[in-house]
């Protein structure tokens, strides 16, 4: 997914995409640099420019994106440098889609995560969450996955209680039905790093 990643090159000079699969690693590399074959994500740069009201500003907005994007690192969440052997400097902001969900098991995995995300952040810094409460499998094909599920009162205090304060939390309830996945909300989280 780079939909998020347009609106990040809006704000963000230099923009690097941490990724914990080698298959997406070589598929962002082969859209970035525009090679046969690559998955066309012109519809998310479109989607963007159509909701600034800026159709014109198409090329212009995948051209930055790009120009944006200094590296894509790959991550292993379960070594404590997680980007090791690579140590990054502390970002401004942090953004994961639905990352946290698909790869913990349990609560305590996903706590555990977030503070390893939090070590990469300054203080001050911010982090954005996409998310879905209350959802327990996504398929792929013809099979189904493991989704961590949780609610708003556990999201919160985990965030809490690795040193963000939230500042906004917006839940939009499911409203259309498809047995692809199962979800109660998806909700968009923005907290920053006190400690």
């Amino acid at each position: 997914m780079v939909h998020h990643l347009y609106s990040a090159c809006e704000s963000f000079k230099n923009v690097i995409v941490i990724k914990t699969r080698d298959r997406c690693i070589m598929e962002l590399k082969r859209w970035v640099d525009t090679r046969t074959g690559a998955f066309d994500w012109g519809h998310a740069a479109k989607l963007h420019v159509d909701m600034e009201e800026n159709s014109d500003q198409l090329l212009d907005k995948e051209v930055k994106m790009k120009s944006a994007l200094q590296h894509i690192v790959k991550c292993d969440l379960g070594k404590e440098n997680i980007t090791d052997p690579i140590v990054l400097p502390l970002a401004d902001c942090i953004t994961s889609a639905w990352l946290l969900d698909v790869v913990c098991k349990d609560h305590d995995t996903y706590i555990r995560y977030l503070r390893k995300f939090s070590r990469l952040l300054k203080p001050g810094g911010h982090l954005i969450l996409f998310a879905a409460y209350g959802t327990t499998y996504i398929t792929v094909g013809k099979e189904k996955f493991h989704v961590l599920t949780y609610d708003e009162e556990f999201v919160r205090k985990a965030l809490s209680g690795e040193g963000f304060v939230i500042d906004n939390i917006e839940v939009k309830e499911r409203t259309n039905v498809c047995d692809l996945l199962d979800y109660k909300a998806i909700t968009y989280i923005v907290a920053h790093k006190e400690k």
